[in-house]
């Protein structure tokens, strides 16, 4: 008898699926950082994926027995998860970033930043309710999540969602169409600003690369599934950052704001800009490295910001 009918033979309910799987996943000492954080929500998540099921369902279906096709497709999963160490965000293709859903795979980033809790709440008080922005730029929007989440939190909005990567631009394009947001969000091939010159904005969002060398060099086994361009910015990590520092200004309507995650480069930016005011953002849900800075502010420090570009180059 093969140990897979030996385990299928043993295990019977939902929940017996999720425990057993949440002790693979802690026994092949996985990462967990792309939407979830513990070994019983990935196997939870995956369950539920192979049953076809959402998973906010009622918790009675924990104790519902299942056949034994469902057991086989829920343990080809769970084998996946262990033995490529696949993220589950990239075997379901689907993420949740601002509670809403968006189709993922390995072309783009699994949306994970804490950008989302700042959408969610419009801002507030950075953005007073009666000032609603009009034009808003996702700047390397990957899934075009943080762009379709401004759009779907600023009914009124139009937003630019720009890219590099051809790659992303496609999924970006697939998320738009399943939002119905294509009269609202426009996705852009861009090297940053490159594809929006001349173009102004009331806000600017951004989730650049920003790891730097040594963190890309540590990075456990799920990371390298996504696109490196997506992580890495040079060896401080702040090669895009910079660009984005010094060319903001230009794309801001006079009271525009712009909202930058840099995460754990966080002290690099303070050290590469000591004497620069940053509002660093504080999250009820987590998460770190998110500043902000208004055009006022980015055109009051224009001559530091110049000068960190240009000695990088």
């Amino acid at each position: 008898m093969s140990e897979l009918t030996l385990v299928t033979n043993q295990l019977h309910t939902v929940a017996d699926y999720c425990r057993y799987g949440a002790t693979l996943f802690n026994q092949a000492e996985l990462f967990y950082g792309h939407g979830s954080d513990n070994a019983f929500n990935d196997a939870y998540i995956l369950v539920m994926y192979a049953l076809s099921l959402p998973n906010d369902i009622d918790d009675s279906i924990m104790t519902c027995r299942l056949v034994e096709s469902e057991k086989q497709n829920i343990l080809a999963l769970f084998s996946r998860r262990v033995e490529e160490q696949v993220p589950v965000a990239y075997i379901t293709n689907v993420a949740y970033f601002a509670q809403l859903p968006f189709y993922v795979d390995e072309r783009v980033l699994i949306p994970r930043s804490p950008i989302a809790e700042l959408i969610e709440n419009q801002f507030f008080p950075y953005i007073e309710a009666n000032n609603a922005p009009k034009r808003i730029l996702d700047l390397c929007t990957g899934s075009a999540c943080i762009a379709i989440a401004c759009a779907s939190y600023f009914s009124d909005a139009e937003v630019d969602a720009v890219d590099l990567s051809v790659d992303a631009l496609n999924v970006a394009q697939i998320n738009i169409e399943n939002h119905g947001l294509s009269e609202h969000v426009i996705p852009i091939k861009s090297d940053v600003f490159s594809g929006v010159e001349g173009q102004k904005y009331d806000l600017i969002v951004s989730n650049p690369p920003y790891v730097d060398q040594q963190d890309i060099d540590s990075l456990p086994q799920e990371y390298l599934h996504e696109p490196e361009m997506g992580l890495g910015s040079g060896e401080d990590g702040l090669d895009i950052v910079r660009v984005i520092l010094a060319q903001s200004a230009q794309h801001l309507n006079p009271n525009g704001l712009l909202f930058c995650e840099v995460g754990n480069s966080q002290s690099h930016v303070k050290a590469l800009y000591k004497n620069v005011p940053f509002t660093w953002l504080d999250f009820e849900r987590g998460g770190h490295g998110v500043f902000m800075l208004s055009k006022a502010q980015l055109i009051e420090h224009a001559a530091v910001f110049v000068a960190a570009l240009k000695d990088n180059k």
